[in-house]
């Protein structure tokens, strides 16, 4: 294309003034086009976006080689321009397979949230500070029943307390990390 056309919807649009070449690449895409588009969007498995561009795409090709348009070793263009976008088809899938999908802005459902290193050091120097802050009682209920994983009944044992007592301390035990780690309060839950 050159500076005085565009290519709008498959089909050349004089922006200014054309020239023979220009004229010709029109014709191309008139006479050529609905085949191309036909071919390309079974090649690409029904993805009309990825036709229409390697439509586009073979006409450039065919700008760019005027030799190959005006060979006298054959009647029609056609064959050539066929071979040409079921090269690039190929080689735009081949591209495809090449590199991971791409995933968009979103994150996928499946996907496992990891947090950074630094951060969790961080919350972890913040989570041990703050449990410095509790009675040993309440601190003792925390360590066996959320960082060792005992039950309450387990805890209650070990501490030697009903197992409504390490339920009510661990409450409190709760609220009080909730006061000293309001950006956590979600995570405390």
């Amino acid at each position: 294309m050159t500076a005085g056309t565009s290519l709008i919807h498959g089909t050349v649009t004089p922006t200014h003034r054309t020239t023979t070449a220009e004229h010709e690449l029109a014709a191309l895409q008139r006479e050529h086009g609905g085949p191309l588009f036909t071919l390309l969007l079974r090649l690409c498995d029904g993805d009309r976006q990825r036709a229409e561009d390697l439509v586009q795409e073979t006409l450039v090709r065919a700008w760019q080689h005027p030799e190959a348009l005006h060979a006298d070793d054959f009647d029609s263009v056609r064959p050539w321009l066929l071979t040409v976008a079921r090269r690039l088809a190929i080689d735009a899938r081949r591209a495809r397979q090449a590199r991971p999908p791409e995933t968009g802005d979103e994150i996928p459902e499946t996907a496992r949230v990891t947090a950074d290193h630094a951060e969790r050091a961080a919350a972890m120097l913040d989570v041990r500070e703050a449990v410095k802050t509790l009675t040993p009682e309440h601190r003792d209920v925390l360590v066996l029943v959320y960082f060792l994983g005992a039950s309450v009944a387990e805890a209650a044992q070990t501490l030697g307390v009903p197992p409504g007592t390490v339920k009510s301390r661990a409450f409190y035990a709760l609220r009080a990390l909730r006061r000293v780690l309001p950006g956590y309060a979600a995570d405390l839950h």
